[in-house]
């Protein structure tokens, strides 16, 4: 159960409950009840509020400032609206209190990141170079990922890690590119993690210095939590969905390092602030490069490109670094002990 949203309360969990393959994770089937009771699956973000015993003055990302008096770090009132989200734990589940969601999220979390870890090493030693996809549905992704895979043919080879709920259907858009693909279906899981995407990567069995595109669950939330071992997030914003998202959703704006703004040749058709939406997302993450893009059109789409192929040629470097790194012949100094 992810404690920000109570996806697949008593069934979601790191773990599959049953594989048909051998793989290299151990499993001690650690699972998150509705109850309360826990078996790991664990979430560990640095932030929050906690509002006990003094006033706290709160800033929002859209610059709003108010104060909250001492309460229970569950809710805050504010010109009658609810604030579920300030206590320590981000969040508000009944009959759990902030510490306990907070400790849940911690087991989450951190049994997640040991996959994590397994899966970078995984990537750093094969030169592999993989993004995580994420955005809310509807968003283009799986379109925009099959003009990529095509406009990527003879320059590279890829290969993807499909997550949704159910139906293969967008794993077989991908294999009618002639890409491999493997369906992830996360039944009431709201997003991918690790041990999921390891055991994909087994499958795929891909060569070295592939680029590994992993489309996540649409979904703006938990998925922000999860590192999967990618070299890099992207998220996907389309003019579609409004200038607002980084304002509401500045986790996984915060978590990325890309944003795509899909579907600009809508851009006519619509009342949307390119500028604005730039600014809001740089406020959640002033880092964050952002590419104008359109499947459709072609239009941003060879910039998108270029910024895979210039990943995946650090990748590769890095692989081929580490390999002569091991190849080094050491120094002989049998003939001369030094004592």
């Amino acid at each position: 159960m992810c404690t920000v949203c109570g996806c697949g309360q008593g069934e979601t969990r790191v773990e599959g409950e049953a594989h048909d393959h051998p793989h290299p994770h151990d499993h001690s089937h650690e699972h998150v009840h509705a109850d309360g009771t826990v078996h790991s699956h664990e979430h560990g973000h640095e932030h929050g509020h906690a509002h006990t015993g003094h006033d706290h003055t709160h800033t929002h990302a859209d610059g709003t400032v108010h104060s909250h008096a001492p309460g229970d770090g569950h809710f805050h009132e504010h010109k009658g609206d609810l604030h579920y989200g300030l206590g320590p734990a981000r969040a508000h589940a009944p009959g759990l209190t902030q510490e306990r969601m907070v400790r849940i999220e911690q087991d989450i979390l951190g049994k997640n990141n040991r996959y994590a870890d397994a899966n970078r090493q995984r990537f750093t030693e094969h030169g592999q170079f993989a993004v995580n996809l994420v955005s809310s549905p509807g968003s283009g992704k799986t379109t925009l990922l099959v003009k990529t895979i095509e406009l990527l043919k003879d320059r590279a080879a890829v290969a993807v890690v499909e997550g949704d709920q159910q139906t293969s259907n967008d794993a077989d858009r991908i294999r009618a590119t002639g890409a491999p693909a493997i369906q992830v279906n996360t039944g009431k899981g709201c997003h991918l993690d690790a041990h999921m995407v390891g055991h994909a990567l087994e499958r795929l069995a891909l060569p070295d210095d592939s680029l590994v595109m992993i489309e996540n669950v649409g979904n703006l939330v938990c998925p922000a939590a999860f590192d999967l071992g990618e070299a890099h997030k992207v998220v996907i914003l389309s003019v579609t969905e409004g200038e607002d998202k980084p304002l509401k959703y500045p986790d996984m704006f915060h978590a990325a390092d890309l944003m795509l703004l899909n579907k600009v040749d809508l851009l006519p058709y619509l009342r949307f602030d390119v500028a604005q939406c730039e600014d809001y997302a740089r406020r959640v993450n002033p880092k964050l490069t952002v590419l104008q893009v359109s499947a459709t059109s072609g239009a941003g789409m060879e910039a998108w490109v270029e910024w895979l192929l210039a990943g995946l040629g650090k990748a590769k470097a890095g692989r081929e670094s580490m390999h002569e790194g091991m190849n080094t012949p050491t120094e002989n100094c049998s003939e001369e002990p030094g004592w």
